[in-house]
């Protein structure tokens, strides 16, 4: 289906660079994907072979159908906190271990369908082990250590985390209210906002020492821009106001203007601290009879 795709000179268009890096942010892949999707498969399958054997059976089966979904589900949201996980410089674990208790629950699926089949219990059991132990040989283990950077203390980090998570929950509660107003344009825009977001995020997470200076930016403005989103989508929802949905895309062009204004702020700022530290190094080099060719 065609989209239409506006430019800086566009009626109502994104900034260049935000309207590339939104269509990069929408075609990315989910990281569950088919693999996991196909995983609810077994659930279908346990609860309809339960349609024809006795009461007991049933029940088996069904109660099997329904820790197969649990597990899916679970490994489905696991993956996506995984790839998270990943694509950050610096991140904490995740609190609970979705794919490690998705296997779980899936030797616990298999062990009632197995039951339910007829299967005594040892061999149930066997079957549960089994089918735990392809999956985590499949889809692996949750992350068990925090990702840090070197040369910066954990205090510090941690700080990072914490001011990253409530910044992505923030662009996720925004991305989740236009995603409901079912207007693919709007969408647009707002996902080229969150790749500029990002990309502050991304330079918090590579030199910690900035996040000072960014913490207004990921953590009060976010807010805000949450704050009118919630308002600007229960106003549109209802009357498709189009000078509301103009003042909101005229909020997102400066709220976009001012996050990459900020985030050239805080990689020149890196330049200068840099710059200053070669200086002192070449005035320290300059007094000990050491000369260093320019």
């Amino acid at each position: 289906m065609a989209q239409r795709f506006g430019g800086r000179f566009s009626p109502g268009g994104a900034r260049p660079d935000a309207a590339q890096e939104a269509l990069a942010e929408m075609r990315r892949v989910d990281a569950a994907g088919a693999k996991a999707n196909l995983l609810f498969v077994p659930a279908v399958i346990a609860a309809f072979a339960g349609l024809f054997g006795s009461p007991a059976a049933l029940v088996l089966s069904l109660g099997s159908a329904a820790v197969l979904a649990l597990s899916a589900w679970l490994l489905r949201e696991g993956l996506r906190a995984e790839a998270a996980f990943e694509a950050r410089a610096i991140a904490r674990r995740p609190g609970l271990p979705r794919k490690t208790f998705a296997a779980v629950l899936t030797g616990g699926g298999a062990l009632l369908a197995g039951l339910s089949g007829g299967t005594e219990f040892l061999g149930s059991l066997l079957y549960g082990i089994a089918a735990s132990g392809l999956h985590l040989a499949a889809f692996g283990l949750d992350p068990l250590s925090d990702k840090r950077v070197e040369g910066i203390d954990s205090f510090q980090q941690d700080r990072v985390a914490r001011v990253v998570e409530e910044a992505e929950g923030y662009l996720a509660a925004i991305r989740e209210q236009i995603a409901s107003l079912g207007d693919r344009a709007l969408e647009m825009r707002v996902t080229g906002f969150e790749a500029l977001a990002r990309r502050m995020i991304r330079t918090v997470e590579e030199d910690p020492r900035d996040l000072s200076a960014a913490r207004r930016y990921l953590g009060v403005y976010l807010m805000g821009a949450r704050d009118a989103t919630l308002r600007f989508a229960d106003l549109y929802r209802r009357s498709r106001d189009p000078a509301a949905r103009a003042d909101y895309e005229a909020l997102l062009g400066d709220l976009e203007a001012n996050y990459a204004e900020g985030t050239t702020r805080l990689l020149d700022g890196g330049r200068e601290a840099m710059d200053l530290e070669i200086k002192v190094l070449r005035d320290r080099l300059h007094r000990e009879g050491v000369t260093i060719d320019r």
